[in-house]
């Protein structure tokens, strides 16, 4: 920590005195690297580049702000669907709300007991993928995440399981602080998905590392949402072999502070790369979409698609970037952040980046933010829909694009519901 200014290092400091770094087993040297990266950058400040529009302090603070609970009775999301559902209280596994870690063509295993063995596949992937991907952008709370994690979920997918999993993050704590890592490795040819949802903590620091082989695909839906005062940073980094297929949807409603990291690299040619996201935000919302795709194979596609709603000063961030690298021929990148704006209040903060050194590419990016069309608002009007009930019909229309990422056409429509519901609260 001596290489890094004053206030970079107290910052640290105090962040990491509230710490306990696990020891033993195969993970502990991927522990030490990430505590190794982490004090040689120092925790995110908003001076760095990529945090310039979302302040980090109280993601850096040794304690967690205070967020209270959320009292309505709505019923979760997923919650009628059949999954194998695996469950943390504040971040602690909670066996009695959690069903038997078992399901045909897949293994599950929590890293807290796994951790403590000599050998264990998730020894070649946990830290790995997150290492990676601090180039070269840094990401420190994903290494202080990889660093300090205590528990989470290892998956290791060798078939194609007949229902989802499902993570379910209850948050019970007023000054809950949560840090949970996840790896999943889908092997050749297998197929998995992945379901999150729950606010998880009044503070939520999380990894999902996924390393996605030849021909395996991997898809990947979560909702966040309910208490609207809780804080979180996640991150998703993903490796994906040839022909292979990653697929990852998110939707969020509420929330004081989210920024979603997600970091993708191509090392497979012909494969296929979606993330998409949904976000709805009124009055003290800001939220972060932060996406880094590397292209470092062959006739691969990737498509970026983030459309955000935000009323009563909301502000939405969005930081999207497409890097090429030179032998990456025959790339199709897409990407697209729109922000829907219902007042003068609200902000959206858009970084679409380009970066290409091949010459046989199709590389694309658009950012716009605007208000409800007054043409369209005033043809539904003109045909009896009362102006509020037009206004989420259109809402829900601009949202369509994103949630036509979604492969499974049930989960989309429960997506859908959710979000038509929010709507029609704040409606009300």
């Amino acid at each position: 920590m001596g290489a890094l200014a004053k206030p970079r290092a107290d910052a640290l400091e105090a962040r990491l005195a509230a710490l306990q770094l696990p020891e033993g087993g195969w993970a502990e040297p991927a522990r030490r690297d990430a505590l190794a990266r982490l004090s040689a950058t120092g925790l995110p400040q908003g001076r760095d580049e990529y945090w310039k529009y979302t302040r980090p302090d109280t993601l850096n603070a040794p304690e967690a702000p205070e967020a209270a609970l959320f009292a309505g009775s709505e019923t979760l999301i997923f919650s009628q669907r059949e999954r194998l559902k695996i469950t943390f209280v504040d971040g602690v596994f909670d066996p009695d709300q959690s069903d038997a870690l078992e399901l045909e063509g897949i293994t599950i295993e929590r890293l807290s007991e796994a951790a403590n063995r000599d050998i264990h596949w998730a020894k070649d992937l946990y830290g790995v993928l997150e290492a990676r991907g601090q180039d070269p952008v840094a990401r420190p709370l994903a290494a202080l995440n990889t660093a300090f994690a205590a528990d989470g979920i290892l998956i290791h997918v060798t078939g194609r399981p007949s229902k989802p999993v499902s993570l379910v993050y209850q948050h019970r704590g007023t000054r809950s602080d949560a840090i949970l890592h996840h790896v999943v490795k889908v092997e050749s040819g297998a197929e998995m998905t992945l379901l999150e949802n729950g606010p998880a903590a009044a503070r939520f620091n999380k990894v999902l590392e996924v390393d996605v082989a030849d021909g395996g695909r991997f898809h990947h839906v979560r909702a966040q949402g309910r208490d609207h005062e809780r804080r979180a940073a996640t991150h998703i980094f993903a490796r994906l072999g040839r022909e292979s297929l990653f697929k990852s949807f998110t939707m969020t409603a509420n929330g004081v502070l989210t920024r979603n990291e997600c970091v993708i690299e191509f090392t497979g040619d012909d494969a296929v790369a979606h993330v998409a996201g949904a976000s709805m935000g009124d009055g003290d919302f800001h939220h972060d979409d932060t996406v880094f795709i590397t292209h470092d194979a062959v006739n691969c596609e990737s498509r970026q698609v983030f459309k955000k709603v935000l009323r009563n000063g909301a502000t939405g961030v969005f930081q999207g970037k497409i890097l090429v690298k030179k032998d990456a021929q025959q790339t199709d990148g897409y990407q697209i952040s729109q922000s829907l704006l219902l007042d003068e209040d609200s902000q959206f903060l858009a970084k679409p980046e380009l970066e290409i050194y091949a010459d046989d590419v199709a590389c694309s990016h658009g950012s716009t933010s605007g208000a409800i069309d007054d043409d369209a608002l005033y043809y539904l009007r003109s045909r009896g829909v009362p102006r509020r009930e037009a206004q989420d019909m259109l809402t829900l229309s601009f949202l369509a694009e994103a949630l036509a990422e979604i492969e499974d056409e049930d989960l989309a429509e429960e997506i859908r519901e959710r979000l038509e519901a929010w709507l029609s609260r704040r409606r009300g």
